[in-house]
C-alpha cells in the first residue's frame, strides 16, 4: 500500500522519498511525524514529514541512512513498499502571524523544519533561514528554502560552501546587527538545538525545539520517547514533538538518546551476519 514513489539521493547516505500514502497526506499538519516499519523485521522509526501532496497522495521524507532501520528505508527503491506507516502523529505546529521568525535546522534537521518555515510564510510571517552542513557535499534543500525566504544563510563548517561557520554563529550575528526576532524554531543535532536554546534565552526570544528521542508506538503507551521539559516528563509523541526550548532538560534528552548506541550497533552487526550466512547457505 505504503508505495515508494520517488526516491532521489540528495546527500551522502540521505534520501529524499516520496511515499504514496494519501490517508497521511489528507491529514497532515505542519511539524507532525509519522512511524513505519521498512520491512517486517525493522524496527519502527519516527520520520517528520516534509511535505504532503494531498493531489497525488503522497509524503515527502527525508532520511538520514544511519541506523540499522533508516538503512533498511534507504535500500528500498521506487515502485517497492514499506511494511506498515502510521500517522500523522503528535500535536502540530503554533501556526500564527509572529513577526520575524528565524528557522535554524542543522543537516536532515533542515527538513524536520522545512513544513514549519512554509506554513508559517503562508501565515504572513518574514522567515530568515538559517540551514546548514558540514561541508557542500551534504547541503540539502537550499533550493526549497530559498523558495519560502526572506533571508537564507547557508552555512557550512569548513568553508566549502556558502558562510564559514556553525548555524549559530550566524544567530549570534543576526542579533550582533540589532535585528528584532520574534520566534526561533531550530531542529537538528541536540547538542546544536542547545547552543540556539542558550543564545536566545539571553535576548529573551520564545524558542521551539523540535524533539526526536527514542520512539517506539508513537502513541503515548511505551514511554520511549519521556523528556523532561519544565522539570515535568513529558511523552515526545502526544504531548510535542515541539516544546519550549528554555524549558527542556537537554542533558536528560542525551543520556537517554545515547543508551542504546551500543544495542544498535550490535543489531547492526547481527543483521550484516545473517546476510552474510544466508548469502553463504544460497552459494553452497
Amino acid at each position: 500500500m505504503f508505495e515508494i514513489k520517488d526516491k532521489k539521493k540528495i546527500a551522502p547516505d540521505v534520501y529524499h522519498l516520496e511515499v504514496y500514502a494519501p490517508l497521511v497526506a489528507k491529514k497532515f499538519l505542519a511539524g507532525q511525524f509519522i512511524v513505519l516499519r521498512p520491512l517486517e523485521t525493522s524496527e519502527r522509526i519516527p520520520l517528520t514529514v516534509m511535505r504532503a501532496d494531498v493531489e497525488n497522495g503522497t509524503i515527502t521524507l527525508v532520511v538520514k541512512a544511519i541506523g540499522l532501520s533508516t538503512k533498511q528505508l534507504c535500500g528500498l527503491n521506487e515502485g517497492d513498499t514499506i511494511t506498515d506507516l502510521l500517522g500523522p502523529l503528535g500535536q502540530p505546529s503554533e501556526i500564527d502571524t509572529f513577526g520575524t521568525v528565524v528557522i535554524v535546522g542543522g543537516g536532515v534537521g533542515s527538513a524536520v523544519s522545512f513544513a514549519v518555515a512554509e506554513s508559517l510564510k503562508n501565515a504572513g510571517n518574514r522567515i530568515i533561514s538559517i540551514i546548514g552542513a558540514r561541508n557542500k557535499d551534504f547541503m540539502i534543500l537550499e533550493d526549497d528554502f530559498r523558495a519560502i525566504s526572506d533571508e537564507l544563510y547557508v552555512m557550512t563548517d569548513d568553508g566549502s560552501y556558502g558562510k564559514k561557520g556553525f548555524v549559530t554563529k550566524q544567530l549570534i550575528d543576526l542579533y550582533a546587527q540589532g535585528k528584532t526576532l520574534d520566534r526561533v524554531i531550530t531542529a537538528g543535532p541536540i547538542p546544536m538545538m542547545r547552543i540556539i536554546s542558550d543564545i536566545t534565552h539571553e535576548h529573551n526570544t520564545p524558542t521551539i525545539v523540535s524533539l526526536n528521542p527514542i520512539m517506539i508506538d508513537g502513541i503515548g503507551m511505551c514511554g520511549g520517547c519521556r523528556a523532561l521539559v519544565g522539570g515535568k516528563i513529558v511523552f515526545v509523541c502526544v504531548d510535542g514533538p515541539e516544546f519550549d526550548a528554555h524549558q527542556v532538560d537537554f542533558d536528560s534528552l542525551i543520556r537517554r538518546n545515547n543508551a542504546y548506541r551500543n544495542i544498535e550497533k550490535e543489531k547492526e552487526h547481527a543483521c550484516r551476519l545473517d546476510v552474510h550466512i544466508e548469502e553463504n547457505v544460497k552459494n553452497e
